[in-house]
Parts: structure tokens; sequence; C-alpha cells
């Protein structure tokens, strides 16, 4: 007996393959109008003057109008708005005929009732075989969204310009309110003093923070003067603050005491019994007395932890009148401060200053500029008196630059030298 395998005969045959085929044909054409139809994007097929020759369901939903009004009665231009129009013919219609395809062409539709559409608009156009155009296929894109998109940019640019418009009006403001307040915690100019000469420059580190330097002069009785200099930690309202009840307290306590070492004494007990809680709040001070008599004027004056006063002679030479062991202002309840004197005779300068000056960073290094080279800057200077040498140091503060990070204050007191009296001499006659 043979054995072998059945095998079950093909229905149909070539037949049942040639109705596969056609019904696979089919399906391809019905999907392929489905998906021209029913796209998320419109299409539109329009001839060379601009004619509907062919649209889509989806275009013609967002436009709503019915296919029998479209095509072959209506061009590509009568569904754009009036500005849409005016752009097409003078952008979009010679663009188009000069490269042969436009894409990503921002224009507005109108619908049947007039309402506006943001589209983006892709243009190609159909050659033959002879490059002789046939027609223009469009692929048009809602943009609505896109639209609402740059809409909202725009109005948060918008908004952010306006923010920083109003920033900046408020910086000004504030600097303006600031620079009244810092000069309200300095004298508007210093009094005349008989027989003596005064000069003061202060420099503003930053113009948005108030800052803690300060100084004065005011008279006291029988002819005499007090000044003070000084420097409170940190800036701001809260050393403004304290700055304010230094300047307070130094003035009161002189028109009652005015032995600087008494003074400086009160200002610490102040200070330390309003800071002792919490925020500690100190300063560094030098306060003194003038005294004029003749053709000197006698200096008595005490620092509590401020660097010492410098004094540029006559003569030229220049050296600091020490100080040393002066404790900080309002830390501890019990300090010792040390006083000192001195006289200044004509052409004589006492110069004040705040650590901002010896401070600075200074050359490829960025070191401080330190006490040694203010003598030697000061040594340097003709001695022609007060005004003469807080112009030089204006001048050596500018040349800083962004190495000057700290405010800085400049108090200086001279005795005017006698003017040289021009002797002519006849020239003799040969």
């Amino acid at each position: 007996m043979m054995c072998g395998t059945d095998q079950a005969p093909e229905p149909g045959g070539e037949q049942d393959t040639d109705a596969t085929d056609a019904m696979f044909t089919s399906l391809l054409e019905d999907s392929a109008e489905e998906l021209y139809e029913q796209a998320p994007c419109g299409y539109l097929s329009t001839l060379m003057d601009g004619t509907i020759a062919k649209i889509n369901t989806t275009l013609l939903e967002w436009l709503g109008l019915d296919r029998s009004r479209v095509v072959g009665r209506m061009r590509f231009t009568d569904l754009l708005t009036v500005g849409g129009k005016l752009y097409h013919e003078t952008h979009f219609a010679p663009l188009l005929q000069m490269k042969g395809e436009v894409s990503g062409i921002a224009l507005d539709i109108k619908g049947a009732t007039g309402e506006r559409m943001p589209v983006l608009v892709t243009s190609k156009v159909k050659v033959s075989e002879d490059s002789e155009p046939l027609l223009i296929r469009t692929t048009v894109f809602d943009a609505r969204d896109r639209r609402a998109y740059e809409a909202e940019l725009l109005r948060a640019r918008r908004a952010a310009e306006e923010a920083r418009r109003q920033a900046e009006t408020d910086r000004e403001r504030l600097q303006e309110a600031l620079a009244v307040l810092q000069q309200s915690l300095l004298p508007a100019q210093l009094p005349t003093v008989p027989g003596l000469e005064a000069a003061s420059y202060y420099h503003t580190a930053s113009p948005d923070l108030l800052g803690g330097d300060f100084y004065d002069l005011f008279p006291l009785d029988t002819g005499r003067w007090a000044f003070f200099l000084g420097d409170v930690c940190g800036k701001g309202p809260q050393a403004a603050a304290v700055t304010s009840l230094t300047r307070y307290t130094l003035r009161a306590a002189a028109l009652h005491d005015a032995d600087p070492v008494t003074v400086l004494s009160t200002l610490n007990t102040v200070l330390h019994e309003r800071y002792t809680r919490g925020d500690t709040r100190y300063c560094t001070a030098i306060f003194g007395v003038l005294e004029p008599g003749g053709d000197h004027v006698g200096v008595h004056l005490a620092s509590g932890g401020h660097p010492s006063a410098l004094i540029q002679r006559a003569d030229g030479t220049a050296d600091y009148l020490p100080t040393p062991g002066g404790m900080l202002i309002g830390v501890l309840p019990q300090v010792q401060f040390t006083a000192a004197r001195t006289r200044l005779s004509p052409g004589d300068t006492l110069l004040l200053y705040t650590d901002g000056l010896t401070e600075a960073r200074t050359g490829p290094g960025r070191e401080l500029y330190g006490d040694d080279a203010l003598r030697a800057f000061t040594a340097g200077q003709p001695p022609s008196g007060p005004q003469a040498l807080i112009t030089a140091l204006t001048g050596l503060l500018a040349r800083f630059g962004d190495g000057l990070d700290d405010d800085t204050a400049l108090l200086a007191f001279g005795v005017p030298a006698p003017l040289a009296v021009a002797v002519h001499t006849p020239v003799s006659e040969t």
C-alpha cells in the first residue's frame, strides 16, 4: 500500500487572487479619498488663475460653505480676508510664481458668516512633463491654537516689559528716596569756622543701599567746635537707623560734656542698651573738639575702633596721630577709648576717613590699598589745605574703580597758610 499526504485544493485559484487584489485596490481608493476629505488640515487645488477646482470637506467645514458654491465659482483669494488678499497679491503669489512653492505663510481666511480664522498656508505648483504649470495644490493648517499661543506670548512679553519699566521707575524713585535719606544723615554743608578751613566728601558704593558712614561739624561754646566721623556696621535701613541714633547721641552728649572720651562712652552706653538683644549693632568713630587759639587750632580727639587720623604738615610730611587700643562702640557695656591731642599750625591739615579708603582693592593681585599707601599719597600732595587734599583723594577713589566696594567718608580740617607776598624786582636798565 502506498502512503501519501493529502492536500486541500486552493479554492478559486487565480480567480480568488484577482478578487482579493480588486478589493484591496478598492479599499486603498476609499481610504485615500477618506483621508483627503477628512484630513485634519484643509486641502484644495486651484487652476493657475486661482479658481478652486477641488476642496476637501475639512476646509469646507471650517469655512461653513457648500462645495457647490465653491468649486468652479470661487478663487482662492475669495476665501481670504482683506488683509490676506493684499498680502497674497504683494508677497504670496509673486513668491509662488518665482519659486514654484511657498511654505508656512500665515494668512487669515473668512467663513461664511464673516468670522476670521488664522491659518498657515503651503502651496506648490504642479507642472506637466513639459514643465508647464497645470495647477496649484494648497494645504491649509489650522493656526488658531498657534495664534492664541503667540497672542499669549505677546501679552506675557508686554506684561514683562511693563513690569520691567515699572521696576525701573520704582528703582529710580527708591534711589531718589535713598539719596534724600542719605543726605539727611549728613550735613548739607559744613559750617564756616573762623580761622579754619574744612572740606568733606562722601562716596556711595551702591546707590541701592543706604551707607553707614557719617560725619559732622557743629559749634559748642566759647568758640569751640566739635566734629565726628564714623562707620556703622552693615548697610540698609537698619544701618541708617543706627547712624541716625549715633549722630543724635554724639551731638547731644557733646553739648552736655564735650570731653571726647566721655562722649564716646555715652554713645557706647546708648548703643549697647538699645541693641543688647538679638540684632547687635556697633560702630567705629572718632570724636574731637577744635579750639582755635591765635594762629593755630588745638585738637583734642578720641577714637573708638576707628582708623587713626592723618596729619599733613605744612612742610610736606604726613603721619598718623596714634590712637591705639580704642574699642568698638556698642559691643561691650564697659569700654576704654584712646584720646590724643595735637596742634594744627598754618598750612597743616587733619584728615579723617573711613576704612572704605584703605581697604580698597588695587593692582593685579587685588591687594588692600592700606595705611602706608595712604600716608605716602598724602605726603606726595602739596600742602595746599583741606579742600585740595580732599580733591586729590576724590580722584584717587575714582581710580580705584570696582576695587572700591565700600562707602567712604572723608573729612579734613586745616589752618590756612598765610598768603605768599609777591615781591616785584625791577629789571635794571642796560
